[in-house]
């Protein structure tokens, strides 16, 4: 089984990047750019092929983390025996905007496909905090909160969607209480505080039990499903913005991002579930990855975006080491995250 999962793994992963990176390439052939390299994967090469008509080394490498497209003048000229005009750093802002922005999205692209396959397909509940049910004994139950009560606020800020809810209920609250705001079937609103209880799960980590599940009425339809694609493609952006402001003020910890090693873990869990959970995965984690990318830090597109932006606003370029120098102390600090967070998903497992 882990074998399976491993391979799955590297399959999802794999996908992911080079979808992301096909962006870049097509985007960056149509703009007339040089390309040098096409690359699914880092370090050691294990395979590789030079294309008969455009020269572009096609290759796959040892490790499943990450891929890219290496093109000529990507911050300045940097090959003599290249063409001025081939050069990205000489292409037009709107085209180098394009170039850039065509790795995000494609990830989008192929996340809201699949997520609309996937209600076409299967079905899809309503996003909504509408309560399925409520256990008895636990916080929500005890606080008088009961089914078709629709939660419409956690600690005063509005929610829309599960996924909302759900990303509030796991950032710290004082005194771990969380004030829910809930909407009754006869339009009555009304406020309860509740504190979780905190339970152990299966790996032997605290968790806080609200006792309280959604609606899952599945619904089918062409219609039904594109409405639940857009949805939940909103959703999930949401929540990731979420995350990432909570990360920088405390709400949430380190503690609650995955890398490779935690993603495996999910693999597995979706694998024991079906083919629809594997393909809600690809989406999530395509989501993910796309907006990881666009972000405003060094080595990721949106970083190299904000040096595009600033170029426009002085009326002239960058200095080319003062970026160099950026985009390389960001890439060392991403790499020692990275290795932070794999070695705390290991510790996880134990």
């Amino acid at each position: 089984m882990w074998f399976v999962t491993l391979l799955l793994l590297i399959f999802i992963l794999g996908l992911l990047v080079m979808i992301h990176e096909f962006g870049h390439f097509i985007f960056a052939k149509k703009c007339g750019v040089h390309i040098y390299e096409f690359s699914i994967g880092m370090g050691p090469i294990i395979y590789k092929h030079i294309g008969k008509k455009d020269g572009i080394q096609y290759s796959i490498r040892a490790l499943p983390i990450g891929g890219y497209v290496q093109m000529a003048g990507e911050v300045s000229e940097d090959d003599k025996e290249i063409p001025k005009e081939k050069f990205m750093c000489n292409k037009s802002g709107f085209q180098r905007f394009l170039i850039l922005v065509a790795g995000v999205t494609f990830n989008f692209l192929l996340a809201f496909v699949l997520l609309f396959l996937s209600a076409l397909i299967w079905g899809s509940s309503s996003l909504e905090p509408v309560v399925g049910k409520v256990t008895k004994g636990y916080p929500v139950a005890e606080a008088g909160i009961e089914k078709g009560d629709k939660i419409i606020a956690v600690n005063g800020k509005s929610v829309h969607t599960w996924d909302k809810t759900q990303i509030l209920l796991n950032i710290k609250s004082k005194g771990d209480i969380y004030t829910f705001t809930v909407e009754k079937p006869d339009g009555e609103v009304k406020d309860y505080k509740i504190k979780p209880v905190i339970e152990k799960d299966k790996k032997g980590n605290n968790k806080k039990v609200f006792g309280v599940k959604i609606d899952t009425t599945r619904k089918y339809g062409f219609m039904q499903a594109l409405k639940y694609a857009v949805l939940k493609f909103g959703a999930v952006i949401d929540s990731m913005a979420i995350v990432i402001v909570n990360l920088f003020t405390g709400g949430l910890g380190l503690s609650s991002l995955s890398g490779p090693v935690g993603i495996y873990g999910v693999v597995g869990e979706s694998i024991t579930v079906g083919i629809q959970q594997v393909i809600y995965l690809i989406a999530f984690l395509s989501i993910n990855l796309g907006f990881i990318n666009i972000l405003p830090f060094p080595a990721f597109d949106g970083g190299r975006i904000l040096f595009l932006i600033i170029e426009k606003i002085k009326g002239s370029p960058v200095n080319a080491n003062v970026e160099n120098a950026f985009h390389t102390v960001g890439f060392i600090l991403l790499m020692i995250l990275m290795v932070y967070i794999t070695l705390q998903d290991i510790l996880k497992l134990f």
